[in-house]
């Protein structure tokens, strides 16, 4: 009997010994080259140790993930992390008993972490009004300006003096424009966010009431501001002039660029590995120019892109696991290889040292430009970032009266008052449905 009941321990053990790691299920919305990197981090943390498994499941662009991911935990069968773009941190703050913060998660599992460790700019974007972390930060950018070094040889411009300021982009675009067969001398992705939301934090002046929205959720917006409406009327006046093109919202304006239709761009920093991949000519990376009649500019961009958020209702053992997913992603080797690999900001001080260290950024150059923009100056509550419920809409608003205003049917005015009225429109919606 004995030997029976220690040879069932045994048994016992070895199976304990075998067990199968826990599984973390990862909801995320990177495609193509990107979501095959995203596997490959996952691969990497899950040969690193045996206890966890993250399992990556691509569910789609931004906005189907995290209605997917909304939907999945009203059912019960939401993923352990999620991610979420960073115009739905509103959304996902409202959610009251979804979501675990971060800062909670890494104090639970007794997980090392250090906020201060994170870049500022990109970190504060994602605090509550105490300081602490709500999601983790993964795939942060920010918009930067790409020039055409060819197109400003052919003009008799200096290629490694890129224009500062708006003024200069005109003086630029007319030259290019005389020595050129271009549809326009400068085109710009995202509307909302590089004209709109990061114009003003680059100026720094507020967007919106409520320190952008970080304050509370009876945010209004200052879309209409003078220094906006001026910007948007000189955009719409370059556009008559062929100084300027729209080229459609989210991010199709960048093929303008890539196919050498228009030598000067205002794209996401993440654009990089795609246009030097794809573009048959020299070019170069700058801050984005800036209002030279407006005090305090330039101050510090901010940022785009996502985080990874938690739900709640977990077992103990699924949040060891993320938390120590986290902690793997926040090493400075993995997020200086994604950095690299993919033009987003790295998240941490250290991942940026180490680029720098190995010499990416004098073989790369302008891959530092967006770091440098968005630590230009300390953020301040008009350039932390900006946290508007229903966001997307918002954006979509923009989009439409934007592109009247490029069609000739209003002026900058009239267009940024329509925006700021039916945005603040959703934003009472949204202030009454997180009650």
């Amino acid at each position: 009997m004995k030997r029976i009941i220690a040879a069932a321990a045994l048994c016992c053990a070895m199976a304990a010994s075998f067990a199968a790691p826990v599984e973390v299920e990862f909801w995320h919305a990177m495609g193509g080259r990107l979501g095959e990197k995203v596997t490959e981090i996952c691969d990497k943390f899950n040969a690193s140790q045996g206890d966890y498994k993250v399992v990556p499941v691509f569910k789609g662009s931004y906005a189907e993930t995290m209605t997917a991911g909304i939907a999945a935990f009203r059912a019960g069968q939401a993923p352990a992390i999620m991610q979420v773009y960073e115009v739905g941190t509103a959304t996902m703050m409202s959610a009251t008993g979804a979501i675990k913060p971060v800062y909670k998660l890494m104090q639970e599992t007794k997980t090392p972490f250090d906020p201060s460790s994170y870049l500022s700019a990109v970190a504060g974007y994602y605090t509550d009004g105490k300081g602490n972390m709500l999601s983790l930060p993964f795939n942060s950018s920010t918009p930067v300006f790409y020039y055409n070094k060819d197109a400003f040889r052919k003009a008799g411009l200096d290629p490694e003096k890129p224009p500062k300021t708006w003024a200069e982009v005109a003086e630029c675009g007319k030259k290019l424009m005389a020595t050129g067969n271009w549809e326009a001398a400068y085109t710009s992705t995202w509307m909302s966010w590089v004209h709109i939301e990061n114009f003003a934090a680059w100026h720094n002046f507020p967007s919106g009431t409520y320190e952008n929205g970080f304050g509370g959720t009876k945010t209004e917006l200052l879309f209409n501001d003078s220094r906006i409406v001026k910007h948007m009327q000189t955009l719409a006046d370059w556009q008559k002039q062929k100084l300027f093109v729209y080229g459609g919202r989210a991010s199709a304006a960048g093929t303008k660029f890539v196919n050498g239709e228009v030598p000067m761009l205002t794209e996401s920093s993440a654009g990089y590995a795609n246009i030097k991949a794809n573009g048959k000519f020299d070019f170069g990376v700058a801050m984005m120019p800036y209002d030279d009649t407006v005090s305090g500019a330039p101050q510090n961009s901010i940022i785009g892109g996502a985080s990874l958020w938690v739900f709640e209702k977990k077992p103990a053992q699924v949040y060891k696991g993320v938390a120590a997913f986290f902690g793997f992603l926040s090493r400075p080797d993995v997020q200086a290889d994604w950095h690299q690999f993919t033009g987003y900001l790295p998240i941490t001080n250290a991942a940026a040292e180490l680029t720098k260290k190995q010499g990416f950024y004098d073989k790369n150059p302008g891959t530092d430009v967006a770091i440098r923009q968005i630590n230009n100056k300390a953020p301040t509550v008009n350039s932390k970032g900006i946290r508007y419920g229903n966001m997307v809409q918002i954006r979509d608003v923009v989009d439409v009266e934007l592109e009247g205003m490029f069609a000739g049917k209003q002026d900058a005015k009239a267009t940024m008052d329509s925006i700021n009225r039916q945005g603040n429109d959703l934003l009472r919606k949204f202030e009454r449905s997180a009650k």
